[in-house]
Formats: C-alpha cells, sequence, structure tokens
C-alpha cells in the first residue's frame, strides 16, 4: 500500500539533495535529510552536548487527510553520537504546510556536526483516527484497574 505525499522545495533548497527515500525494501521510514540554505553548506552546524537546534529539510509536505507524518530519530546516529529528537515522535499534521525542520538534540558528550545533505531523522506516514470524548458517570473494569506507572510489576 502507498500514499501519495506531495513535496516542494524551498525557494533557497539544494535541487541536489536527496528528497525522502526508503533505504531498504522492507523500511517504515522515509530518510529526511539537512538541505541548510546557501551560507551554511559548507560547514553545517555544530549540535554542542545538550543543545537542540531545527535542522531545515528544504522541504513542505501535503500529507492527504486523514494521515499524519511522524519524524523519528535515526538509530545509527543515536547509537554513535547520542543525536535524538528531544519530541519523538515528532507528529505533522495534515493541514500543515510550513517548513519541515527537524528538531535535533545532542544527547552525547561530544559536539557533533551536523553536514549538509546527511540523514538525520525517519519519517514514518501513518493513518490517523480522530476519537469522540464525552464524559461518562463510570469506567468499565479491567484487570489492570487504576495501576499507574510501574503497575504491571515488569521490568
Amino acid at each position: 500500500m502507498s500514499v501519495l505525499v506531495k513535496l516542494m522545495r524551498e525557494d533557497w533548497a539544494d535541487p541536489e539533495v536527496a528528497l525522502p527515500s526508503y533505504e531498504t525494501a522492507g523500511a517504515a521510514g522515509a530518510d529526511i535529510r539537512a538541505n541548510f540554505p546557501p551560507g551554511d553548506r559548507a560547514e553545517g552546524i555544530e549540535l554542542a552536548p545538550l543543545e537542540r537546534r531545527i535542522i531545515p529539510s528544504g522541504l513542505r509536505l501535503e500529507i492527504p487527510p486523514g494521515y499524519e507524518v511522524q519524524i523519528r530519530p535515526r538509530s545509527g546516529l543515536a547509537l554513535k553520537h547520542g543525536i535524538s529528537l528531544p519530541n519523538t515522535p515528532g507528529t505533522i499534521d495534515s493541514d500543515y504546510r510550513g517548513p519541515l525542520g527537524i528538531l535535533l538534540v545532542n544527547l552525547g558528550a561530544e559536539p557533533h556536526r551536523i553536514r549538509h545533505g546527511e540523514r538525520v531523522a525517519q519519517m514514518i506516514v501513518a493513518p490517523v483516527v480522530q476519537a469522540r470524548f464525552e464524559i461518562a458517570d463510570a469506567l468499565g473494569d479491567s484487570a489492570r484497574g487504576a495501576g499507574g506507572f510501574g503497575s504491571t510489576g515488569r521490568g
């Protein structure tokens, strides 16, 4: 199954930077690349330990109604350098048309340079179900009941 997500490059974006792509036939996430404005392309940007920064993708999206895009960390960047997303997964709603920025955080002990064209995150396209909410006089019973954090006794 596939869903069409329309893309538009920002006027300043480097057209040589690859569009989001699935790197293997079984990949769930399409890799997104950093696409810096002309002044930052040569050096990229350096993320200091615990620094957060929005990394531009140079793209805008048109997500079909009934879907969302989730932005998730790349496991290799997280393992090797401690680079993650502070709001993972980040959600992009179908009615958003602004620039696609990737909010990264360096959780590592060393500064890390993000290079122009580098794969920095992955994008998951997922269906959305919107719930209805109503106040009830009582809630149904369950085996767990009101047990909260850690109440299942597992790990």
